[in-house]
């Protein structure tokens, strides 16, 4: 049966060859040299090299069955396993016709083989229709678990490159997803699609594509976010790399190296050795002594600094509370234990369950209700919230928190003071739902939390479409926008820079001012005393982003003192009606439009003076000639006429003369600008003396144009009988002449 290549940017086939006498299984491509491997129902393994014009340069023989599936070693590129109806699984050497060795153990046919992707264990996994999915040795060529539960032949195995998962397909239509340490069954996927028969993962992703009778299907599985933290001081980060724990130190960087916003940090990476669990989250505790590392439904506590183990226990989920030497488990859906000092201090069961927790100022517990905040010291109930958040974010000081659920956050500020006033008053004070006036709601906003931390009184957030922002009373501020997912892990004060890091554990920062966001908390609290000290130390380029804040705010009065673009300075300056600020900054722009802006103030504010000046630099003829004739100013009006002229605005310029009553200059603008039938018009009702040479001049533009037509005008001069009254307007035009002078 033959093979074809196909070049996969044209879709053209480039190259067909006869591979077996039967059909083709399988086929698989080197991951570095050459070759593919082709297995068939003529009980071959044939390799064939593209460079040698896929010349067949090896056969493999051994198995006296159908071959089903080849794997090449991820390990050791130069081995190979194969899997065949013949109920084994043989693996071979490339450069050798027979195999290593044979695993024998299944009772019926193996459709597929795999190898364990870690270098921990060496591990093959093979599934056959005998509905038995084996785990082998392939050292001590042994079985070491067999895992049971498919109702149908195994189709399809694989061990996942990264996370610690076995995923089995059957033709029972399921994907069961095992533990790879445990064994224990973890999930089980049945989409409906009939018969499962291929799955394929990826290294670096949590995507898993599994082929069905009836068509194919994405899923992800495990958790996109990594296993990382950063301690409180911002000097070291801690993250898992499967079962190994490294940590990163920040103060190791390179000296002399400058640090961009946005680009990989060169962190130097010491390895603190191996995990007993596969580290789904890490978490220092709050002085950064500690750090608890939560996987498979164990907690292990170790010292920060070398790894060492503290404490342990089983847990669902574990929570640091804001006093360093707490914390708090969850086990199963209905019981959190509290424990102080690594002691178990207190155990309960929440009223309605509990599917998550959540650490901080008070302790969270997450049910089907929504959310109950608890007392750490005397688990008793605070207050019942009706929202069911995804993540609870507390600041430093406890007054305020942050519930982020699917699609929006929350920001609420805590009163103990209140809560601890209602507990000593007690009574009806006190309800089933808890102290109603322990929070305040102080604004929601729709948006999409990934990662939230608080600095200050700012909450600091990546979103769902790739931003850093950050929340300040009401008020959303844009940091950054990011190239891919990126995870906050901490802010250092002192570099005045916000750390994050991708699921690849990229580390990367971001310029973000304690003193701007210190001022911008100052305002928002209206405590003006301390945001004027605050200010010296922000640097003269975020002065503008603190004066647009203000001006949000509503302290525009402020914000123009503050801010140092001076476009947002003339702006604020005419909305506050600062004329002498406004004048000042529109000499220095020079810009026609600010000065018309500034003419409108001030002749809104009755500063006609000034207007005239603003309109003049603006060069705005028709605002100029409605101010002067407004004001009776004729000195105006004929300063306008002999500038509108000079700079050719006729319009302007004919209108002012005509005020003036200087009708030659209106008549000769006429003449200049070869509006010669106007100019014959005016001249019959305003200078009948001019009329003789204007209709002269008419004629003898006309004819050039049309001679007949030229002819056709009549001079009234010559003509006195077609234009009654011409000589009464001689002699009123002889009349006023001297009162026109």
């Amino acid at each position: 049966m033959q093979v074809r290549v196909f070049n996969y940017n044209t879709l053209e086939r480039a190259h067909a060859f006869e591979a077996h006498s039967d059909y083709v299984r399988c086929i698989v491509v080197h991951p570095t040299q050459p070759y593919i491997l082709t297995s068939s129902d003529d009980m071959l393994i044939k390799l064939w090299n593209w460079e040698k014009q896929w010349l067949c340069q090896q056969v493999f023989e051994g198995h006296t069955h159908y071959v089903m599936q080849i794997v090449i070693n991820t390990k050791d590129n130069n081995t190979l396993a194969s899997a065949s109806l013949d109920r084994t699984v043989k693996v071979w050497q490339l450069g050798s016709p027979t195999p290593n060795f044979t695993l024998e153990g299944h009772e019926k046919g193996v459709n597929c083989v795999d190898y364990y992707h870690g270098g921990d264990k060496p591990y093959l996994i093979s599934g056959a229709d005998d509905r038995m999915v084996k785990i082998w040795d392939y050292q001590n060529k042994t079985c070491v678990q067999t895992l049971e539960g498919h109702a149908q032949n195994i189709s399809a195995v694989c061990f996942h490159p990264e996370l610690p998962i076995v995923l089995t397909g059957s033709e029972d239509g399921t994907v069961r997803i095992w533990h790879s340490g445990t064994y224990r069954l973890e999930s089980s996927l049945n989409y409906g699609f009939e018969r499962v028969w291929t799955i394929a993962c990826m290294r670096g992703s949590n995507n898993v594509a599994l082929g069905y009778d009836e068509g194919s299907i994405m899923v992800k599985v495990g958790r996109e976010e990594p296993a990382v933290s950063m301690d409180v001081n911002g000097e070291k980060i801690v993250w898992a790399r499967h079962s190994e724990i490294q940590q990163a130190n920040l103060k190791a960087m390179p000296e002399g190296i400058e640090i961009k916003d946005g680009e990989r940090l060169p962190v130097a990476v010491k390895d603190m050795g191996s995990c007993e669990i596969y580290p789904q989250t890490i978490a220092h505790n709050p002085n950064g002594r500690f750090v608890v590392v939560c996987g498979d439904g164990e907690y292990i506590i170790y010292t920060a600094m070398v790894l060492r183990n503290k404490a342990f226990g089983t847990a669902h989920e574990f929570v640091w509370a804001q006093d360093s030497s707490e914390y708090a488990i969850r086990e199963g859906t209905s019981t959190v234990k509290v424990f102080k000092n690594f002691k178990e201090k207190k155990s309960f069961k929440p009223e309605f369950g509990a599917e998550g927790i959540f650490g901080g100022y008070l302790l969270g517990v997450r049910s089907v209700s929504g959310l109950a905040l608890y007392d750490w010291d005397t688990l008793e109930l605070v207050r019942r919230i009706e929202i069911q958040p995804k993540h609870v974010y507390w600041s430093e000081s406890g007054e305020l928190v942050a519930l982020a659920t699917d699609d929006s956050y929350f920001v609420l500020r805590y009163d103990a003071g209140a809560v601890l006033a209602a507990r000593e008053q007690g009574g009806e004070a006190v309800t089933q739902d808890g102290i109603e006036e322990a929070f305040d709601v102080l604004g929601e906003v729709h948006e999409t939390v990934r990662t939230g931390l608080w600095v200050g009184d700012c909450f600091i957030y990546t979103n769902s479409v790739n931003r850093i922002n950050y929340y300040v009373g009401g008020e959303i501020v844009t940091v950054s926008h990011l190239d891919r997912t990126m995870y906050l892990l901490g802010y250092v004060a002192k570099d005045n820079r916000l750390y994050l890091g991708d699921k690849e554990l990229n580390i990367v920062s971001y310029s973000l001012l304690l003193s701007v966001l210190e001022y911008q908390t100052a305002v928002m609290r209206g405590d003006f005393e301390t945001a004027d000290k605050v200010l010296p130390t922000v640097p003269t380029q975020y002065r503008t982003r603190v004066a647009h804040f203000l001006e949000k705010q509503g302290f525009k009065q402020q914000a123009l003192a503050v801010s140092t673009d001076p476009e947002h300075r003339f702006e604020l300056a005419l909305q506050l009606g600062e004329l002498q600020v406004a004048t000042a900054l529109a000499r220095e722009a020079g810009h026609t439009q600010k000065w018309r802006q500034l003419a409108e103030l001030a002749t809104t504010k009755g500063e006609l003076g000034l207007a005239q000046e603003c309109l003049h630099q603006a060069q705005d003829f028709g605002g100029l000639l409605l101010l002067a004739t407004s004001a009776g100013n004729a000195d105006m009006v004929r300063k306008l006429g002999d500038s509108a002229e000079t700079t050719g605005k006729n319009n302007i310029a004919f209108l002012s003369f005509l005020l003036l009553g200087e009708l030659d200059k209106c008549l000769q603008i006429l003449i200049d600008t070869d509006r010669l039938p106007e100019a014959a018009f005016f001249s019959r009702t305003y200078l009948p003396s001019q009329i003789s040479r204007v209709v002269g001049l008419w004629r003898e533009s006309l004819s050039k144009v049309s001679e007949k037509a030229g002819q056709s005008l009549a001079d009234p001069k010559d003509y006195e009988n077609l234009f009654p009254g011409l000589s009464e307007a001689f002699k009123t035009e002889q009349y006023l002449e001297p009162e026109r002078r």
